[in-house]
């Protein structure tokens, strides 16, 4: 068995993170109003605003925000546990 890179590794985790927030967002509109879709669908975000760097010619405007919810913690560990058969 090949060892994988570690930037193979960020991509297949954060491709589980898009596929379980797509999932997730689908969940949103079949489930009905209750406990169950507020638990699977609460969320938690991360990061900074826009920050604005300023080389005289040019100016960059930079900002991150990372919003992930339990559906898309089960898409990371899927897709992390599928890794194992990827070569």
């Amino acid at each position: 068995m090949r060892k994988k890179s570690l930037g193979f590794i960020l991509i297949i985790l954060l491709l589980g993170g898009l596929v379980g927030t797509a999932l997730g967002e689908v969940l949103s509109l079949v489930l009905p109003e209750g406990v169950v879709k507020e638990f699977f669908l609460r969320s938690a975000s991360f990061g900074f605003g826009p920050t604005e760097i300023n080389l005289v010619i040019l100016t960059f405007t930079l900002g991150l925000s990372l919003k992930i919810n339990i559906i898309g913690v089960i898409g990371i560990i899927l897709l992390g546990y599928l890794l194992r058969w990827l070569d």
